[in-house]
């Protein structure tokens, strides 16, 4: 049975503490936007996977309580980073699997200021965290230095590029200049001013060679979406509303993983290959047919390796595809037109849902100045460290 999305709704994302909201107000602003958009009543919901990683257990119960005491099946999911496109992925499946016809997701994170720690257990426990192994590698490979843990282990995967590929400082700039001016154009974007690469490489040094604005910023924020069944589509009306989850999947790490010693691969490279040739497989597309791409960019890196992952270049050619404006308006693909996680913003539990939200506006048609013009075929990448990597092909229904 196919699986459709019909609404999609998120708040905008906020610089932690600017705004006086909860996690439940986040949820119920996203969540109302997106059933209005479905034209869908709360009630008619029958399952709801809710996704959040700094929040209590029973945090999903908590902020979907605003919207009705229904009684349905709450689930909640922690995935890290790729929390959001998870809880997508249990909606789908719910649907797929013939269980339901109607499920509602949501993802919503309230964070702190500053820079993400490392995930080590209370008092640094790095030996009882979930990515030891990953800093593991790092710390053999690179040494510990004093910067933010996450910004290390993705700025030394970069300096490997650099010096295997000659990847230039520069154009991993040129990652957090087309992104910030894609922001430009986005009202939920946390940062919608543009910079020049100058600009991008003359900020704040985090960890050589990534500057602060090639790295996503902590944030509040929340995004849902409401995925149907095609007889509940039919059956309501809602074949203009509805995107179709063409193929989807997840992998997490594997001995490539580590294997090799290299940041590349502990910060995911392997499981993002391995995802998007399962989608590509699945979907019976590839590359060439894609139009729009929302792609995990937490670092400048990050969105290097992942057009060599998804196979929008070869090995060690992203640098330069992102020099020759392949991957920005006019070229062929636009990536992050939302501006991406760097300058979108990354509450962890919402992300992977606003990447949905982008891509479903853009194959729509419903997405103002930042429209891909055209826009058919659409996929969603997002990853977590720890790891899961979680691919997503969306087209019009």
């Amino acid at each position: 049975m196919k699986a459709y999305i019909v609404g999609v709704g998120m708040t905008k994302f906020e610089k932690p503490e600017t705004r006086d909201w909860s996690y439940p107000d986040m949820v119920r602003e996203a969540a109302t936007a997106a059933l209005e958009d479905a034209r869908v009543r709360y009630d008619q919901v029958e399952h709801v996977p809710a996704g959040y990683c700094f929040q209590p257990s029973t945090a999903g119960q908590r902020a979907v309580y605003e919207m009705g005491l229904t009684g349905i099946p709450v689930y909640n999911v922690n995935n890290n980073c790729a929390t959001g496109s998870t809880a997508l992925m249990l909606a789908r499946q719910f649907v797929e699997g013939g269980g339901s016809d109607c499920v509602l997701t949501v993802g919503f994170e309230k964070m702190t200021r500053g820079a993400l720690g490392g995930g080590t257990g209370g008092g640094g426990d790095l030996a009882g965290s979930p990515v030891a192994r990953h800093y593991g590698i790092m710390a053999a490979a690179h040494g510990f230095e004093a910067s933010p843990p996450t910004a290390q282990i993705f700025g030394n995967a970069a300096r490997e590029h650099m010096e295997r590929y000659g990847t230039t400082p520069a154009q991993l700039a040129a990652v957090g200049a087309k992104n910030h001016r894609h922001s430009v154009n986005n009202p939920y974007a946390q940062f919608q001013d543009p910079y020049t690469v100058e600009e991008v490489l003359a900020s704040r040094t985090v960890h050589r060679p990534l500057t602060k604005l090639q790295c996503s910023p902590t944030s509040d924020g929340a995004a849902a979406a409401v995925v149907v069944s095609e007889r509940f589509a039919d059956l309501h009306g809602l074949g203009d509303r509805a995107v179709e989850i063409v193929a989807q999947t997840m992998t997490t790490d594997t001995e490539e993983s580590f294997a090799s010693g290299s940041c590349v691969d502990a910060v995911g490279f392997p499981m993002s290959r391995a995802a998007a040739r399962q989608v590509y497989a699945a979907s019976g597309l590839g590359p060439d047919d894609l139009d729009v791409i929302e792609l995990h960019d937490c670092f400048s890196v990050n969105e290097l390796l992942t057009y060599e992952a998804l196979g929008l270049c070869a090995v060690g050619e992203s640098g330069k595809l992102v020099e020759s404006g392949a991957t920005t308006y006019g070229g062929r693909w636009v990536v992050n037109p939302s501006g991406g996680l760097i300058s979108k913003g990354h509450p962890l539990g919402a992300t992977g849902l606003a990447q949905a939200a982008e891509l479903t506006w853009q194959l729509r048609g419903e997405a103002g100045a930042r429209q891909v013009p055209g826009a058919r075929t659409a996929l969603a990448h997002n990853i977590g460290l720890g790891g899961a990597a979680v691919v997503t092909l969306l087209r019009r229904a």
